[in-house]
C-alpha cells in the first residue's frame, strides 16, 4: 500500500481511538531504519507512523550541508516509493520542532505540501509537530493557532506539545520536576485556542511525567491516569466526550500497565526512538566484536570483505529493529489491526 492519504490517516486515528489502541511512531534517520520500521509494521500486520526529528532530518541531509528540509523531503520521497511494497498504511510525521527551528523545518514543509495539494496531489507528510513546551502556554498556543490553520489548508494534522516532556531530545531539554504534568486548566486553554476539531484536527502531547531517553525504573513517575482527568475536565466544559487524540512521548522503557492505562485514556500515538535505536545498533556491535579480524585489516592482513560489507551487518540491524517494532505494536494493540 502507498503512504496514507489524509483520509486514510484520519481513519487510522479514528479506528485507534475507538478501539483503544495506538500506533507506534518510529523515529528513523536513514533508508535502513525506514525499511526496518516498515518491515516491523508489515510483519505485525499493523498500520503505523514513521517520523523524522529535526536532528534526524539534519543527519539525512548529509553532513556537508546538514539541511533539515532536504533530508526530510528526500526520505519522505523515498518512503512514498518504497512503502508501496509493504501491505500496511504508513503515515509520515515530523517530530519535535521548537520555535527557533520552525522557519528551517516545519514552515517550509507545510508550504511544500500546500503547493502539492493545490496541484491536486496529496501532502508529502501527513502530520507535523510543533513543540512549544519551552514557551509560555500563551505563546505556545498563539503559534499553534497559526500552524494549525496552515496545516489544515495542506490537509495535514498538527501535533502540539503544550507542556514539557522531561529529558533531552535534539537539543530541547527539560528538568524532571512537577512541571511535567499538564493541568486541566492547561487542557481547557488549549481547547479554547485550537478548538476541538472545527479549526483543524490536532494531536495533543500532554505531559503526565514523560521523559525522553533512557531511564531506570523509579526515576520517573508516569501518571497516565491524568489523561482521563484532562479529557473529563474539557468534556465537562465543552460538552464533547473524549475530546483529544493524545500522544504518549518518551515511550521507551514504559511498563506494560502504564501503556495499557494510557490506551484506555485516549492515546492513539506513542513515540519510540531510544529502544529502536538500541535494537538497531546491538547486533551491529555483536557482529563487529565477533568478527574483529575480519572487519579490520589487522596486522597488515586484508580482512574479510564479507564481514565488513555494510549489507552483512545492515541486514542484522534491520531484522533486530523490525522485531522491536513488532513488539511495540503488540504492546500498543495495533498488531493485526491494519485497515483491510
Amino acid at each position: 500500500m502507498p503512504i496514507a492519504t489524509p483520509e486514510v490517516y484520519n481513519e487510522m486515528l479514528d479506528r485507534a481511538k475507538a478501539g483503544k489502541f495506538a500506533y507506534p511512531a518510529i523515529n528513523v534517520t536513514s533508508s535502513q531504519t525506514l525499511n526496518a520500521a516498515l518491515r516491523g509494521f508489515a510483519e505485525a500486520e499493523s498500520d503505523g507512523i514513521v517520523q523524522i526529528s529535526t536532528g534526524g532530518a539534519e543527519f539525512l541531509g548529509g553532513q556537508y550541508s546538514k539541511d533539515m528540509v532536504t533530508g526530510a523531503v528526500a526520505l519522505a520521497e523515498y518512503a512514498h516509493i518504497i512503502a508501496e511494497k509493504y501491505p500496511v498504511n504508513i503515515a509520515l510525521h515530523t517530530d519535535h520542532c521548537p520555535k527557533d527551528k520552525l522557519d528551517g523545518y516545519v514552515r517550509p514543509l507545510l508550504a511544500l505540501s500546500k503547493k502539492r495539494v493545490e496541484a491536486g496531489l496529496n501532502p508529502l507528510f501527513q502530520s507535523h509537530m510543533w513543540d512549544g513546551s519551552a514557551e509560555t502556554l500563551a505563546d505556545n498556543l498563539e503559534i499553534a493557532q497559526e500552524l494549525l490553520e496552515q496545516a489544515r489548508a495542506a490537509k495535514i494534522i498538527l501535533e502540539v506539545e503544550i507542556t514539557p516532556t522531561g529529558g533531552e531530545e535534539d537539543g530541547v531539554s527539560h528538568e524532571i520536576n512537577d512541571s511535567l504534568y499538564t493541568t486541566v486548566e492547561d487542557a481547557i486553554r488549549t481547547a479554547e485556542a485550537l478548538g476541538l476539531g472545527e479549526k483543524g484536527r490536532y494531536l495533543l502531547a500532554a505531559s503526565f511525567g514523560n521523559v525522553h531517553g533512557v531511564y531506570k525504573p523509579g526515576n520517573v513517575v508516569l501518571r497516565p491516569d491524568l489523561l482521563k482527568e484532562l479529557a473529563d475536565g474539557v468534556a465537562a466544559k465543552f460538552g464533547k466526550a473524549a475530546p483529544f487524540d493524545f500522544v504518549f512521548h518518551g515511550g521507551s522503557g514504559s511498563t506494560e500497565q502504564e501503556i495499557l492505562t494510557a490506551l484506555e485514556n485516549g492515546v492513539v500515538k506513542m513515540n519510540l526512538d531510544t529502544d529502536t535505536q538500541y535494537a538497531f545498533t546491538r547486533p551491529v556491535a555483536d557482529h563487529m566484536f565477533k568478527n574483529y579480524d575480519g572487519v579490520l585489516k589487522v596486522d597488515g592482513e586484508v580482512g574479510d570483505k564479507k564481514t565488513y560489507d555494510p549489507r552483512t551487518w545492515g541486514k542484522l540491524a534491520e531484522k533486530s529493529m523490525a522485531a522491536r517494532v513488532v513488539e511495540a505494536t503488540q504492546n500498543l494493540r495495533s498488531a493485526g489491526n491494519k485497515i483491510k
